[in-house]
């Protein structure tokens, strides 16, 4: 029977089955250092190695793998070496990294494989084989990586300062950060590794090698956020965000010392102690509280409701206000208005009786110029108007023995021409205080001279008498029926009440000694002008 060796992966003794075994079993154990060997396996990686035969090397396992090494480890020159694009190669030689390979697809050749040449002894025949183990690194982010706290964390409740024992759990993402540190600082001389302890042939998992980290960053710490931003354990729900960013700021460098990184990480679940009588308790309370900010919240919403009430009734009666204001404002413009043309309507009348007053005295200086062109005046007419009524009633008496005949007219018109005659210089002595140009009687006091209230006539500004001033000459004014030099506020003769002397203005147009409102040359407002 012939003897098969077979080297133990671990400790590297040969072993001879023939000699310790009748049969060739299924699995040795190696009797130094005990690693269960699957004979098949190896005599089947023997005969590859023998034969040449291996010429596709690549890895296409599961996405839960992180870092696989190649069963075979001789390899004849020539092979096709495939790196996917999430994937890096290494090709390690006496437990040091040869070469590395990223994405694509290369032929083994000398040229190709410049570290190992420098390595070891390459042979120049192609058919021969060279030695290497070869690992693929899986680049991929596994997602949904499932984390979680073996033992329960003691958390003191700041509120009542009581003892509770809070869990937690959840995922995250991981991935490869640097392969060549993963590589040898986890890796070794395994098989692979992963995350899980699932994968087939690893030795190692990396939830089992990071369990212990995860749990006591997350002991230190989770107490500690809790705390720091006053979370309530009965609404801790609602900072889980908050939660997970600081857990994983600490958790993240334990990773990144062996080559990892974890791009997001998620507490899903808080256990809280829901049959501690201690936590019961806390509830209890944190029920109150709520009836409490409850009650609050609807005193609150009285309150708010009784200051809008307040505020639309204070609005209300300033609206009311304002609208009465508006209504007094309206009524008074409305009054305004009315006088406006109540004063215009007058100012008109006055305009109209003074131009009525100028018209008569115009129609008056008129007809006296015209009589003076003529040569008489207002008394030669007068008194012709006396002398032929006159002369008309003396003609009108009866002479005797005339009766009614024609000489008897012309008889007794001529006895009152007559007579018109004779009477007229009575008549001119009795008109002449009526000649405008008749001169001064000599009884009036002489020029610069003035009566004063002691009898004496005084000439000067004092009375030489009782020394007493000259009184100011009274103001006088034209009543619009003709009489002029009127004194007082009443006319003499009409009884018309004192005219108001009217305000005028000057216009921006230039027309000045405007009368009333608008500019009777532009028609612009007085108001607007000032």
């Amino acid at each position: 029977m012939s003897k098969s060796k077979f080297t133990c992966p671990t400790c590297g003794r040969t072993t001879e089955l023939g000699g310790l075994f009748s049969s060739a079993p299924e699995q040795f154990v190696c009797p130094i250092c005990k690693t269960v060997v699957d004979v098949a396996k190896e005599t089947a990686k023997r005969e590859v190695s023998k034969s040449g035969i291996v010429s596709i090397i690549k890895y296409e396992g599961d996405n839960n793998t992180f870092i696989w090494k190649h069963p075979i480890e001789d390899f004849n020159w020539g092979s096709q070496l495939i790196v996917h694009e999430t994937q890096e190669a290494y090709f390690i030689c006496d437990g040091r990294i040869a070469d590395t390979f990223s994405a694509g697809r290369y032929t083994l050749e000398t040229k190709n494989l410049p570290l190992l040449r420098g390595l070891m002894a390459l042979p120049t025949n192609a058919d021969a084989l060279f030695h290497a183990e070869i690992y693929f690194i899986n680049k991929t982010v596994q997602m949904a990586v499932k984390w979680g706290t073996p033992d329960k964390v003691r958390f003191i409740d700041p509120l009542t300062g009581t003892p509770l024992a809070i869990g937690a759990s959840g995922e995250m993402n991981l991935a490869v950060l640097d392969s060549q540190t993963l590589l040898m600082k986890l890796v070794g001389t395994m098989s692979g590794i992963s995350w899980s302890e699932d994968g087939d042939g690893f030795t190692k998992s990396l939830q089992k090698a990071f369990r212990p980290m995860i749990a006591n960053a997350v002991k230190t710490n989770l107490p500690a956020v809790i705390k720091q931003n006053d979370i309530d354990l009965l609404e801790i729900d609602e900072k889980l965000d908050l939660i997970s960013e600081n857990l994983k700021q600490k958790i993240l460098p334990g990773f990144e010392e062996y080559g990892l990184t974890i791009p997001q990480l998620y507490v899903t679940s808080i256990a809280l102690p829901e049959d501690d009588p201690n936590f019961r308790r806390i509830r209890e309370l944190h029920t109150v509280t709520l009836q409490q900010r409850m009650l609050q919240a609807q005193a609150n919403v009285k309150i708010a409701e009784a200051q809008n009430e307040t505020l639309y009734r204070t609005e209300q009666e300033r609206s009311k206000a304002a609208i009465e204001a508006a209504h007094r404002d309206a009524e008074l413009q409305r009054q305004l208005t009315e006088t406006e043309i109540a004063k215009r309507e007058a100012e008109r009348k006055i305009i109209e009786a003074q131009a009525e007053a100028q018209a008569q005295r115009l129609q008056g200086l008129t007809e006296a110029e015209i009589m003076q062109a003529k040569g008489y005046n207002q008394k030669d007419v007068l008194q012709a108007e006396v002398q032929k009524a006159y002369a008309e009633g003396i003609g009108n008496m009866t002479v005797n023995g005339s009766g009614g005949s024609v000489a008897g007219d012309m008889l007794g018109m001529g006895i009152g021409l007559a007579a018109a005659n004779q009477i007229a210089p009575q008549l001119g002595n009795m008109f002449g205080g009526m000649q405008p140009n008749a001169p001064a009687a000599s009884s009036q006091p002489a020029p610069n001279t003035w009566k004063c209230s002691c009898g004496n006539t005084a000439t000067g500004l004092f009375c030489n008498n009782c020394g007493s001033k000259k009184p100011a000459p009274a103001e006088t004014w034209d009543c619009a029926c003709g009489n002029k030099g009127v004194v007082g506020n009443f006319c003499n003769l009409c009884g018309a009440k004192k005219p108001e002397t009217p305000t005028t203005w000057n216009c921006t147009c230039g027309n000045k000694g405007i009368v009333g409102n608008f500019c009777n040359n532009c028609g612009k407002r007085k108001e607007e002008s000032l």
